[in-house]
């Protein structure tokens, strides 16, 4: 019987994806994003053992929300791709059963072609870029962004449908050429339903404090509205010098 590490869940999300969703938080991840606010989700042998029936029913009682909204089942972390079997077993059941939308939440560092069967059975990707610039995304992740580019890249190829997320952090993605460079590689790709912007806020320190970790982003303000508005106008510009790039394919 196939088992994963699950970290929560939630019965009525609406922003990890179109509709109403059952949002289900997957254990483990190899990031340590600075900003993280459920560092809790890293460590890859916590969180509660479950079976894809257990999942299944937690999601059947409010299966008329999700339908009737066009939402349906979003997997998210920690990062899901670490337990790509399970997590594609749950969407196989939940597609064959009553036919819901699907989504991942990833941060891309798999490589796709060993999640084949995952992402199969995955309707839409929320891709997180962490950061364009591979030395401050090794600072502010632990990781290079590399994988992710890649992932990204894969994704636009095989014509799988995707919203890209970025965390923005004051002092840490204001760069503008940073931004610039962001939407110009955003731009080459195609599958690109929605970007998002996601405003860095302080909401999880608590937990880093309970797991006795330092918060490195201590004293960081969240960023004000014209901070956010800049940088989508930068990160605009970017995807408009490059976005025949993408139709030329």
């Amino acid at each position: 019987m196939v088992k994963g590490h699950i970290h929560s869940l939630e019965t009525f999300g609406t922003v990890d994806g179109p509709g109403i969703r059952f949002v289900l938080f997957m254990q483990g991840c190899l990031l340590k994003c600075q900003y993280c606010h459920n560092p809790d989700t890293w460590a890859l042998d916590g969180g509660t053992e479950t079976t894809v029936e257990e999942v299944l029913a937690e999601i059947e009682p409010y299966l008329s929300y999700y339908r009737s909204s066009g939402g349906g089942l979003t997997v998210s972390g920690g990062e899901p791709t670490l337990q790509a079997h399970f997590v594609a077993q749950v969407f196989k059941e939940v597609k064959r059963r009553w036919g819901l939308h699907t989504t991942l939440d990833s941060n891309g560092f798999n490589e796709p072609e060993r999640i084949h069967e995952l992402l199969d059975n995955t309707d839409l990707v929320l891709l997180d870029l962490k950061h364009i610039d591979n030395e401050k995304h090794i600072k502010l992740t632990g990781k290079s962004n590399e994988r992710t580019l890649k992932t990204a890249q894969w994704l636009s190829e095989q014509g799988r449908k995707m919203w890209i997320r970025h965390v923005y952090v004051p002092g840490i993605h204001n760069d503008e050429e940073d931004l610039l460079n962001l939407g110009r590689f955003i731009g080459t790709l195609n599958g690109v339903e929605k970007f998002e912007i996601l405003p860095y806020h302080q909401m999880g320190i608590y937990k880093w404090e309970a797991l006795g970790k330092v918060y490195p982003l201590e004293g960081v303000p969240s960023p004000s509205e014209e901070e956010v508005e800049r940088a989508y106008r930068l990160i605009q510009q970017g995807r408009e010098e490059t976005s025949g790039a993408a139709c030329s394919k």
